[in-house]
């Protein structure tokens, strides 16, 4: 990894740690680190004697991140503030591994200083705040669609919920009085209870197309494709449905 920008005659900032950084809070920790491992194997292997303290900063500069990142998750997403402090923080390790190097590291960060905290400040700074902007739109872009996806669901099974009620309610309804004219020991009367038996199942299906307050859906079987789990998308808050389901 590699990574100049000329801010003079000879002059030349290496602006490494701003994507170390960026892949660190952006992308995590593992890949903050595969990252960080490249660019750690590349500056040792050009070595020079700012090589130990260049793979420090290299190593810190992920560290930092990441400890940012648990910080921007804790708060909710990555904001200007997660952001902003991490370019202050990737500036300070950046300064300090120049420093590591004495007087002649002094000598050679001074002139450069001001584009060093620049490049930190709108690579880290600004593009880390465009991105959480980005990530937020979409997540509210998400929700719209899941909104709409659930009332779609919610309108379809209520509707079909109510179309089903309505001649459900008229065959439980003629089964009990059939019920009541047939011998209670009776083929027949064995034969009624069983189908008041599925028809008070159906009731509580039609009783959870009511109470859809999410979409959750069954995995697959083989070439079935996914349908609605009823149950899943019942609110749990709820409570049973089948003890709140109305008995004639």
């Amino acid at each position: 990894m590699r990574s100049r920008i000329q801010v003079g005659e000879d002059r030349w900032v290496d602006a490494r740690a701003v994507p170390l950084a960026l892949i660190t809070l952006v992308e995590g920790t593992p890949a903050g680190a595969i990252a960080g491992a490249i660019a750690l194997v590349r500056r040792l292997w050009l070595g020079g004697a700012g090589a130990g303290a260049g793979a420090l900063g290299i190593v810190a500069v992920v560290a930092v991140a990441a400890l940012v990142r648990v910080w921007a998750k804790r708060d909710g997403g990555v904001g200007l503030r997660h952001s902003i402090a991490l370019a202050v923080a990737v500036f300070a390790v950046t300064w300090a591994s120049f420093l590591a190097l004495g007087e002649r590291g002094a000598a050679m960060f001074g002139p450069v200083w001001l584009p060093v905290l620049m490049v930190d400040l709108v690579g880290i700074g600004l593009v880390a705040r465009l991105f959480g902007d980005v990530v937020a739109s979409r997540a509210a872009e998400a929700a719209r669609r899941d909104a709409a996806q659930l009332r779609a669901v919610t309108l379809l099974a209520r509707a079909a919920a109510h179309e089903i009620n309505n001649p459900l309610t008229s065959v439980l309804g003629g089964l009990g009085l059939v019920a009541r004219k047939v011998a209670p020991d009776s083929e027949e009367s064995k034969w009624i209870e069983r189908a008041r038996e599925g028809g008070e199942r159906i009731r509580d299906i039609v009783a959870r197309m009511n109470r859809i307050t999410q979409v959750q859906e069954t995995p697959q079987i083989g070439a079935l494709p996914p349908i609605l789990d009823l149950k899943k998308s019942n609110d749990p808050a709820t409570g049973s449905v089948e003890a709140r389901t109305p008995r004639p």
